[in-house]
């Protein structure tokens, strides 16, 4: 399965017999949701789903935006209207950070076919409507598992086996600056792979064979395993949608920096090199 999909086909899946179920996921880092944006406009029959309360559980010792609960997500879904036997397509404003956690999070708890919308909401130039939708409750139950997940220990482990991305800037990656965490840096032998470097200027994720070239680049074709982390499992999730893009299945370190950096025991590497 593709895991995303353009804006045209999106309009045209929507004019079909079954269209799919439609989540809206915008969000901004640190600043009040965007539901009253929603609101205001939407693709038709979107539902809005909100990231830090219905996508995170609270911050706390696992991070700054730590994996929900399976049950408060699950419950969260059904009432968007998601179910098991329905396609299921996420949009954000068009950074595609917040779309991809949600790709992600149904993924891991076993949704079967869930796609991107390629460039968010700046992407679509189809009718747009306002106010909140009242879809039908879905009946989508979580079993997680359906994707691979590091915690500390494993992310640890596989910066030195295999090949751990981090998908932040690379000035927070160095530790040149750190506006958010505890303590600036990377996990040691991580290797620097920004999310920025995954898109178009316009938003627009690169074609799967330049997905494919850069991780190549990077090491991926000859890691035993590949793993990705960020700064609280968003942007992460981004180069996870992009890894699957390109071909090449990757683990997600949930936690990643906002968990790891709060444990001062945790070793931190600085500079532009992984170790």
């Amino acid at each position: 399965m593709n895991a995303i999909i353009s804006a045209t086909e999106l309009a045209g899946d929507l004019a079909g017999p079954t269209p799919p179920v439609v989540l809206d996921i915008r969000w901004q880092l640190g600043g009040p949701n965007l539901r009253t944006a929603y609101e205001e406009a939407h693709i038709p029959g979107a539902v809005y789903v909100d990231l830090d309360s219905e996508l995170a559980a609270p911050a706390g010792a696992g991070g700054r935006h730590p994996l929900p609960d399976p049950q408060v997500f699950g419950a969260a879904v059904r009432a968007a209207g998601v179910s098991a036997d329905r396609d299921v397509v996420v949009y954000d404003g068009g950074l595609g950070w917040a779309a991809a956690r949600a790709w992600w999070l149904l993924r891991w708890t076993g949704h079967p076919s869930v796609r991107v919308l390629d460039g968010g909401l700046a992407a679509w130039s189809g009718p747009v409507e306002s106010g909140p939708a009242a879809p039908a409750a879905g009946t989508f139950v979580p079993v997680p598992g359906g994707m691979p997940l590091l915690d500390a220990d494993g992310a640890a482990a596989l910066a030195r086996t295999g090949l751990l991305l981090d998908a932040r800037a690379a000035e927070r990656y160095r530790g040149d600056v750190e506006p958010i965490d505890r303590v600036g840096g990377h996990i040691p032998g991580a290797v620097s792979a920004p999310t920025t470097g995954n898109v178009t200027e316009s938003g627009l994720l690169l074609p799967a064979a330049e997905l494919a070239e850069r991780f190549t680049s990077l090491g991926a074709a000859d890691a035993s395993g590949v793993g990705v982390y960020c700064g609280s499992g968003v942007s992460g999730a981004h180069e996870v949608l992009a890894l699957a893009v390109a071909g090449i299945p990757a683990a997600l370190y949930a936690g990643s920096w906002s968990e790891w950096s709060l444990d001062e025991k945790r070793p931190v590497a600085t500079g532009p090199d992984p170790q």
